[in-house]
């Protein structure tokens, strides 16, 4: 099955020439690439969150094989719904689902389910994959899209994804997509986003949620995030660093009520 893109000329451009010139004024240099386990990007529109992103995939190397969890804001489908088969549309071609790993993910437990209908209107991966294509060429990849749940659901799920990748964990590369505090000034968006970025610096999912919750702090990628951080330890990772971390404001000029974005890298 083929998904085509919904947000093409709406969160980035809908033309790939266009796309690369973008991607290409956000990181005018080539950074050394540093190995890493995984990554966490933010998914608004290219205008305001495109830096971030762009600057923390260009420091990282190159992988073929993806796994990318985002949150499901439309609320339609299954709690943790995988797209199994066929290929996602882009301005610059299609990239593949990766069919054999979805296969093993499926197979290696009971939460994640097989479903095409949280993805179809959903951004939050969509939005990602230009700039992954633009750094990293041809890939393919295994797009999860996660409703809210409770810490031992997220960690089920991360068992799941570590039974599925245990043994060829150096060929799979993790992609969580979230955005932090939403629309409040710009001041304590960077108050409430510190929070967050310090539990994640620590690899911590439980501090992560309970930040989250305790604050009403408005991450739409707890889910994504906390499961991101469970797996990615099963799998060894010991150091998690900010590559970038802007708000809104810093785009737009109004300070007033801002977004928070932040690109990670995980080793």
């Amino acid at each position: 099955m083929l998904r085509k893109s919904v947000v093409a000329g709406q969160f980035y451009p809908a033309r790939e020439e266009q796309i690369k010139k973008i991607i290409a004024s956000f990181c005018p240099e080539s950074p050394a690439k540093v190995s890493a386990k995984g990554i966490i990007l933010p998914h608004a529109g290219y205008i305001y969150s495109g830096e971030v992103a762009a600057v923390t995939v260009s420091k990282v190397s190159s992988r073929k094989r993806l796994v990318m969890l985002g949150p499901n804001h439309t609320g339609s489908g299954e709690n943790f719904s995988l797209w199994a088969k066929g290929a996602w549309a882009i301005p610059s071609g299609q990239i593949v689902i990766d069919e054999e790993l979805a296969e093993k993910i499926l197979g290696s437990g009971n939460c994640i389910s097989a479903d095409f209908l949280a993805h179809i209107e959903e951004h939050s991966l969509e939005v990602e994959l230009p700039i992954l294509r633009y750094f990293f060429g041809e890939f393919s990849f295994v797009p999860i899209a996660c409703m809210q749940a409770d810490l031992a659901k997220y960690r089920e799920v991360a068992s799941q994804l570590y039974n599925a990748v245990k043994n060829i964990n150096e060929d799979v590369f993790f992609v969580a997509s979230t955005d932090l505090t939403h629309y409040e000034p710009d001041a304590t968006v960077r108050k409430k986003d510190r929070d967050i970025i310090e539990a994640i610096i620590d690899l911590d999912e439980e501090e992560l949620v309970r930040k989250v919750r305790a604050k009403n702090i408005t991450m739409c990628g707890e889910a994504p995030v906390a499961i991101f951080i469970a797996c990615l330890k099963k799998l060894g990772a010991h150091k998690a660093q900010v590559a970038l971390y802007q708000t809104s404001g810093d785009k737009s000029g109004d300070y007033s009520s801002v977004v928070g974005y932040v690109g990670m890298i995980v080793k």
